[in-house]
C-alpha cells in the first residue's frame, strides 16, 4: 500500500518555495521594474527550472549528483557568479536615473527574461539539495512511477502558484507605484540580497 504523506509534501514544498530566495526576489524585481508580462515570463523560467530539478531528482539524477560532488561544486560556482552579476546590475540600476517611459525596455525580449529565471534556478545548488532530500528521504525507495508523478504534480502546483502569485502581486499598480517612489532603496536591497546569497552559497558546505 502507498505510504506517502502528500499533505506533508505539500506543506514542505510550500514553505521551501514561498520563502524569500534568489528566484522569488528576481521575480519581484522584474515584476516591479519591467511589468507584469516580464514578471510572468521570468516566473515561468523559474518554474521550468523547478520542474527540471523535480523530475531529475524523482528519477535518480540527484543520487548521481550526490555521488559526484564536483557537479554540485560546479553549480555552486556558476550560480554564485550569476547572483553576483545580478547584484551588480541592481546596484548600477540603483544609482542610474531612470524616467518612467524607460522602465520597460523593448530591447529586452521575453525569451531572454525567461532564460534568466531558468538560469537562476538550475544553478542554485540549494534547489538540488532540496529536491534530492525530498525524493530520497520523504519518498519511499519502492514508490511506483505513478506515485512519483503525483509528487511531481504537487510540487509543480505549489511552484506555479507561488511564482505566478509573486509576479502578479509585485506587478500590481500599488507595488509599481511604491517601486517608482523608492526605486533606489529597492534596487539597493536587491543588490545586497543577491550579493549576500552568492557569498553564502560560496561559503557554505553543500556536500550531501
Amino acid at each position: 500500500m502507498e505510504n506517502i504523506d502528500y499533505s506533508l509534501i505539500f506543506i514542505a514544498a510550500f514553505l521551501a518555495i514561498a520563502s524569500p530566495g534568489p528566484a522569488t526576489l528576481a521575480i519581484a524585481n522584474t515584476s516591479m521594474n519591467q511589468g507584469r508580462v516580464y514578471g510572468l515570463s521570468i516566473a515561468l523560467g523559474v518554474l521550468t527550472g523547478s520542474l527540471l530539478w523535480s523530475v531529475c531528482a524523482a528519477f535518480g539524477l540527484a543520487t548521481l549528483m550526490f555521488s559526484n560532488v564536483w557537479l554540485l561544486e560546479t553549480f555552486r560556482y556558476v550560480g554564485s557568479i550569476y547572483l553576483l552579476f545580478l547584484a551588480y546590475k541592481s546596484l548600477i540600476s540603483a544609482w542610474h536615473v531612470k524616467s518612467i517611459p524607460s522602465m520597460i525596455d523593448p530591447c529586452v525580449g521575453l525569451l531572454s527574461v525567461y532564460y534568466r529565471g531558468l538560469l537562476i534556478h538550475i544553478t542554485n545548488p540549494k534547489a538540488v539539495l532540496f529536491f534530492g532530500a525530498l525524493y530520497s528521504i520523504v519518498i519511499p525507495a519502492d514508490s511506483s512511477s505513478y506515485s512519483l508523478l503525483k509528487v511531481i504534480g504537487i510540487v509543480a502546483l505549489v511552484s506555479s502558484s507561488v511564482f505566478i502569485s509573486y509576479a502578479l502581486i509585485f506587478s500590481s499598480e500599488l507595488m509599481k507605484n511604491l517601486y517608482m517612489k523608492t526605486r533606489r532603496a529597492f534596487e539597493t536591497m536587491f543588490a545586497l540580497f543577491f550579493g549576500t546569497a552568492a557569498l553564502r552559497i560560496l561559503s557554505s558546505n553543500i556536500d550531501p
